[in-house]
């Protein structure tokens, strides 16, 4: 699988082996330590996160909507359906889809801020499979060559060069090696979200009822502790039953120590968390289920965003890093992600792009069948124009 033996004969990387060049922050990171806590008191990590309905909700539109976008290899303008071209878009390895290995490597991406995978090439040379792996169980370090220092991947006891990893990530530290992922990175924002859904859901299991002291002629201590139990007692008890009348013994007052779900204004607090989250991964409201600001025109001009400014840039990074890798700096072949799927569930869009393409000679009819999953034409392979709708050769032989 491309291991590089001799080199981890020479220089074995390990915990055990003082000369491993791990820096403090890769070894809190390797060891699972660190300050995890936000300023809301709430312990942030992945699976936490996770639990936030915003978080949840960008990190699977993001990576589904690349994970499903048509994946292709060009070379010079054609597509390619053979090699690597074959398989890509259909499954990457014998066990994983395309679509599982592309949903897998984004959502790893958009929480702990990297995905690695290896490339499996056989004897000639030719990429055979994909293989996505873990990146909690991947370190990276800099190893130094004759030119100029490059990346070695360790995993357990196997070693890959950089060249035999596809390596995303969501941002680089200065080192670049260390990552910064989105979600340890505003661990403040999505504490504070975490907090609002756990106080909310506490404020409704206590019948909407905020925190409160009892004042009275307590004779004891022990008499207080009494009273401050029958109290609660008979709280959860007027909860259960939807009663909001609550009796107190004579000369008893009980008064709030805390904020009602209204006077803190949990509604604004969580809409605001969920526009900040909107901010962290680019993704315009809309696509959060937040509509409380949508209007028709404003949603249609978020669609626009969503595919100018959020997923090109993801396709942008993931073509060139897949390119570099597969095929090398001067290589003809490029894989392309097919964004004109994004408009298959617009049928009328569609078709009128597809009259336009054929109608001015930049698609044959043939090429947009293909699109469409349509058998070929025997006739459809020429290029058309306008006029008569005919294959350019004739136009010019008529003008002849």
């Amino acid at each position: 699988m491309g291991i590089f033996d001799s080199f981890k004969t020479k220089e074995a990387r390990s915990l055990e082996n003082p000369t491993v060049p791990v820096s403090s922050e890769n070894f809190l990171h390797l060891m699972g330590w660190g300050d995890h806590t936000s300023q809301a008191g709430v312990t942030v990590n992945v699976d936490a996160a996770l639990g936030v309905p915003a978080i949840w909700a960008a990190t699977n539109f993001i990576s589904g909507t690349l994970a499903s976008l048509p994946l292709e290899v060009h070379s010079n303008g054609e597509r390619v359906k053979t090699g690597i071209g074959s398989w890509i878009d259909r499954a990457v390895n014998p066990t994983t889809s395309s679509f599982a290995w592309r949903k897998y490597i984004f959502e790893q991406v958009l929480t702990g801020g990297r995905s690695v995978t290896l490339i499996v090439k056989n004897a000639r040379g030719d990429v055979t499979d994909l293989v996505p792996l873990d990146p909690a169980k991947i370190h990276v370090h800099e190893q130094q060559t004759d030119t100029f220092p490059t990346k070695t991947y360790r995993s357990n006891s196997q070693v890959y060069d950089a060249t035999e990893v596809i390596d995303l990530t969501f941002m680089l530290k200065h080192n670049q090696l260390d990552i910064r992922g989105p979600i340890m990175t505003n661990k403040d924002i999505i504490g504070l979200a975490i907090a609002a859904t756990r106080y909310g859901s506490k404020a409704f299991q206590s019948g909407g009822i905020p925190p409160a002291v009892l004042q009275g002629p307590f004779q004891s201590g022990v008499a207080a502790t009494r009273a401050s139990e029958d109290v609660a007692a008979a709280t959860a008890k007027l909860a259960r039953e939807g009663r909001p009348v609550l009796a107190l013994p004579a000369g008893h007052e009980l008064k709030s120590v805390g904020f009602s779900p209204e006077e803190m204004q949990l509604l604004e607090l969580q809409r605001f968390c969920i526009e900040q989250i909107a901010r962290i991964y680019s993704l315009p409201p809309v696509f959060l289920q937040d509509l409380s600001n949508g209007t028709y025109s404003n949603v249609e001009q978020q669609d626009l965003h969503l595919t100018k400014h959020t997923l090109r840039r993801w396709i942008e990074q993931t073509e060139q890093e897949m390119n570099l890798k597969l095929f090398g700096r001067e290589s003809d072949l490029q894989v392309r992600f097919n964004v004109d799927s994004l408009l298959r569930g617009d049928l009328k869009t569609r078709m009128e792009g597809h009259a336009v393409a054929i109608q001015n000679g930049i698609k044959t009819p043939n090429e947009v069948r293909e699109v469409e999953g349509m058998e070929p034409l025997g006739s459809g392979d020429d290029l058309m124009i306008q006029g008569a709708t005919v294959p350019i050769s004739a136009q010019t032989h008529e003008q002849e």
